[in-house]
């Protein structure tokens, strides 16, 4: 028996601080605090009453040791999703909505926080879990090179135009330039400033790559039916599917390259679409965790988006921006230009858009898709909605 999650769970609260890298005014775990809070008195609830926790990337903020500084009741529920890198960010929604719908909480908050002076950079807890002994040994010692290489192959290997990473890059600027709360606001990126930047790890410069933040986000999710008693607007969780795909592995990396070349979302696209009743035609905006331009592409193309063939047609500047285009693509500005707490503006921003609450609205947008970090073991992603 299928039981569907659609529609049956809602965000209803939103919360989110960020600082420049290495600059927060507190401790990391002070900063969630304020963030669930913030999160918590935007739906206009109490956050004593939030009974479960849920994040992803090895956050080190263990859920009992938020409860003295909420007053929580009761903790009814925790988990977090697997491995150091982005891919999970979505499947913590799943976790959140199977907690609520069997009866385990009720209400539930999605965390991320990340500040340097307490967990250090992102990049090393992110190098534990995906360069191993045999990348180590021929020098890849970043997740820049390892996305770099995979990004060469989907350039010669599949033939994707390398001109259309800097159509998103583009993009996420624009968006940031007009976001008040953005690193890149109102900073228009410089073209040839772009291509001429330092080189991170070839085909990478610096402004094709996420920098870290300081920060903290949180988004509080409720049964649907409890989200129409609360302030804010409820943003359904249409779907959600999380996974990897057949032949992904540590010491394979060289096996497939048509496996490599992607962002792996292969294996999930069609539960993702399935379990909404959606086609990718039915999304209107994509907040698109894009830890490097390519595999932000990559992203893209494999959730249906566009093909290969067509790419450079589809992913151009006009069509990848609000409010006009066809398919805006991360309205804050993102990783790359509105800021890198590991990704969670794109959470945040998936909610705020439906909400009528971007600074880059989407007019009448009623769908949103969230996709987790691309190239990690395991990817996941969401759709949400709006009645």
């Amino acid at each position: 028996m299928s039981l569907s999650l659609s529609g049956k769970t809602a965000i209803a609260g939103v919360g989110y601080r960020q600082y420049k890298r290495g600059t927060a005014p507190l401790p990391e775990r002070g900063v969630l605090v304020r963030a669930i809070v913030d999160a918590c008195e935007d739906a206009g609830f109490d956050p004593a009453d939030v009974d479960g926790f849920v994040s992803y990337g090895d956050d080190k903020n263990e859920p009992v040791r938020l409860m003295p500084d909420l007053g929580t009741r009761r903790l009814n529920w925790s988990a977090q999703v697997w491995g150091g890198g982005g891919g999970g960010i979505a499947g913590t929604f799943g976790l959140a909505a199977g907690a609520i719908l069997t009866g385990q909480a009720k209400a539930v908050v999605i965390f991320r926080a990340l500040a340097e002076g307490n967990s250090g950079r992102l990049a090393a807890a992110v190098m534990a879990h995906h360069l191993n002994d045999h990348m180590v040994g021929v020098g890849q010692v970043a997740p820049a090179q390892v996305c770099a290489m995979r990004a060469q192959r989907m350039f010669e290997y599949h033939g994707v135009p390398r001109g259309v990473c800097e159509e998103l890059v583009r993009a996420s600027y624009h968006h940031g330039s007009r976001n008040p709360d953005a690193i890149g606001y109102g900073k228009e990126l410089d073209l040839k400033a772009f291509r001429t930047a330092r080189w991170i790890a070839e085909p990478f410069r610096l402004f094709d790559c996420s920098r870290e933040n300081d920060g903290a986000g949180a988004l509080l999710m409720v049964s649907a039916e409890h989200a129409r008693d609360l302030r804010k607007k409820p943003v359904k969780l249409l779907s959600v599917a999380q996974g990897t795909e057949r032949g992904w592995g540590d010491l394979l990396e060289n096996d497939d390259p048509a496996l490599y070349a992607t962002g792996g979302f292969r294996a999930i696209k069609d539960r993702l679409y399935d379990q909404a009743g959606l086609t990718p035609a039915d999304i209107d905006v994509v907040q698109l965790y894009e830890n490097f331009s390519a595999q932000g592409v990559a992203s893209l193309i494999d959730h249906g988006f566009c093909t290969y063939e067509n790419v450079a047609e589809v992913l151009k500047f006009e069509n990848l921006i609000a409010p006009s285009g066809k398919l805006p693509v991360n309205t804050s500005g993102g990783n790359l230009a509105h800021g890198f707490v590991h990704g969670f503006v794109t959470a945040v921003e998936a909610i705020r858009c439906l909400r009528g609450e971007s600074p880059n609205p989407v007019p009448g947008a009623r769908t949103s898709l969230l996709a987790g970090g691309p190239g990690a073991p395991t990817v996941s992603s969401a759709i949400f909605g709006v009645d």
